[in-house]
C-alpha cells in the first residue's frame, strides 16, 4: 500500500476514534441535560401560573420567570435551582467522559476538573487580565470542555504507558496520573482557552455596541447567529447580555431576536431528529424528547449534545436557523420586554403570533439544513429496535 494511502487510513481511523470518544461523553451527558432542562422548564411553568387555579392555591405560583431564582424556598425556586445545577454540571461531565473513553478511569477526574475549571467566571477573568482584557463573565462553554476532555484523555493515556517501579504502579491510576495530568494541562487550558475567550468577548461586545443603529435584518441575523454559535458559551452570552441590557433602556426588539434565536437550535434539531431518525444515534433520539421542552423554555443548551457529537454540521445548521429567526424578528418589529421565559412569556410580546411564527421559521430552517447536510448515522434508532426485536425472537425460540 502506498504511503499516502496508509496516512489517509491512519487519519480516518483517528478521526473515527475521536468521534467515538466524543459520543461516549455525549451519551453520559444527556441525562444531566434532561434532568436540568425538565426541572427548569417545570419551574418556569409553575412560576407563570396564577396564584389560584380552579379554587386551589398553587404554592410558588404567581412569580415570574425573571424572578424565580429570587423566590427562595418556593417550589419553583427549588426546581429551578436543581435544573440550573443539572445544566451547569453537564458541561464538565462531557469533558470527563470523553477523557474516560480515551484513558479509562485515570482520565475521568482530570477531564472533569479541567472542563470544570474553565467554566468558572473568576478564573477566566483572571486569565483574561493577564493580557489586559476583561472577560465580563465569559466561560469556555461546551467547546472548551470538549477540547479539555480530549487533551486530558490523551495525556492520561500517554502516562499510562510509563514504565514505573512496581511499588509506584498501584498509585498511578488514582493518584499520579490524575494529579500530573491536571497539573500539566491546567495552565494550558486556562490561559490557552481563557485568554482567547476574554479577547473575543471584548471584541464582540464592542462590535454589537457599534451596531445599535444598524439595519434591523443585519443586526437580527448577527444576534441570532451568535446565540447558536456556542449554545450557552461566551459568544451566546455576549448576545444575550446585549439584548438584556437594552431592555433596561426600554428597547425590546433585540431581546425578542435573542430569545427567539436561542430557542430554535434545540427545537430545530429535535424536529430534524424526529423526521430523519436515520441521521442520528439512538441516544440522540432520546435527547430529542428532552430538547423540545428545553427549547420552548429558552434553554439553548438543549442542543449541546447534538453539537458535541457533530459540531461541523450541527453548529452551522443552528447558526443559519437562528440567524434567520433573529433577522425576521427584528425586521418584523417583534418585541420582548422579559429577559427570560421562552414560550411562557410569549404573550408579553407586542405580537404573540409573530413571536411564535419566528420561532417556527427558525425551527424549520434549522431542521431543514441539518437534515440536508447530515449523513446517515452508523447505528440508528431503527437498528437498535431491530436488534432488540431479533434478540427477543431468539430468546423466545430458545425457550
Amino acid at each position: 500500500m502506498p504511503p499516502v494511502d496508509k496516512a489517509e487510513d491512519a487519519l480516518r481511523s483517528h478521526i473515527t476514534s475521536v468521534k467515538e470518544h466524543v459520543m461516549t461523553g455525549v451519551s453520559f451527558m444527556i441525562p444531566f441535560v434532561t434532568i436540568g432542562g425538565i426541572f427548569l422548564a417545570v419551574a418556569f411553568m409553575i412560576a407563570e401560573l396564577p396564584d389560584t387555579v380552579f379554587g386551589f392555591s398553587m404554592p410558588g405560583a404567581g412569580t415570574t420567570t425573571e424572578s424565580v431564582f429570587e423566590e427562595t424556598g418556593t417550589l419553583p425556586w427549588y426546581m429551578a435551582e436543581i435544573g440550573d445545577l443539572g445544566l451547569t454540571i453537564m458541561v464538565p461531565i462531557l469533558g470527563a467522559y470523553i477523557a474516560y473513553a480515551i484513558a479509562d478511569r485515570p482520565g475521568l477526574a482530570p477531564g472533569f476538573m479541567l472542563s470544570w475549571v474553565i467554566q468558572q467566571e473568576h478564573i477566566i477573568e483572571a486569565a483574561g487580565s493577564l493580557v489586559g482584557f476583561t472577560a465580563d463573565g465569559a466561560v469556555a462553554g461546551f467547546l472548551g470542555a470538549l477540547v479539555a476532555g480530549l487533551l486530558a484523555g490523551y495525556v492520561a493515556r500517554w502516562m499510562k504507558g510509563w514504565a514505573v517501579p512496581s511499588v509506584i504502579e498501584p498509585m498511578m491510576p488514582v493518584l499520579i496520573i490524575p494529579v500530573f495530568t491536571t497539573a500539566l494541562l491546567a495552565p494550558l487550558v486556562i490561559v490557552g482557552l481563557g485568554v482567547p475567550i476574554a479577547i473575543v468577548d471584548d471584541a464582540l461586545t464592542s462590535f454589537l455596541e457599534g451596531m445599535t443603529g444598524a439595519n434591523a435584518l443585519f443586526l437580527g441575523a448577527i444576534l441570532g447567529a451568535m446565540m447558536a454559535a456556542d449554545m450557552g458559551g461566551p459568544i451566546n452570552k455576549v448576545a444575550y447580555v446585549f439584548g438584556a441590557a437594552l431592555v433596561g433602556d426600554q428597547i425590546f426588539g433585540p431581546m425578542a431576536a435573542v430569545m427567539i434565536a436561542g430557542m430554535t437550535p434545540p427545537l430545530g434539531l429535535a424536529l430534524s431528529n424526529f423526521i430523519a431518525p436515520q441521521k442520528y444515534s439512538a441516544e440522540m433520539y432520546e435527547n430529542a424528547k428532552a430538547a423540545v421542552p428545553l427549547g420552548l423554555s429558552f434553554i439553548t443548551e438543549g442542543a449541546i449534545p447534538y453539537a458535541a457529537a457533530d459540531p461541523l454540521r450541527v453548529i452551522p445548521s443552528c447558526m443559519i436557523g437562528s440567524a434567520t429567526a433573529g433577522a425576521a424578528a427584528l425586521w418584523l418589529g417583534v418585541t420582548m420586554p422579559a429577559p427570560h421565559g421562552g414560550i411562557f412569556v410569549f404573550l408579553l410580546s407586542n405580537s404573540a403570533l409573530l413571536f411564535l411564527g419566528c420561532i417556527a421559521l427558525g425551527t424549520i430552517v434549522t431542521a431543514a439544513v441539518a437534515t440536508a447536510i447530515k449523513p446517515d448515522f452508523e447505528k440508528t434508532v431503527a437498528d437498535v429496535e431491530t436488534e432488540t426485536s431479533t434478540a427477543t425472537q431468539a430468546t423466545q425460540a430458545n425457550d
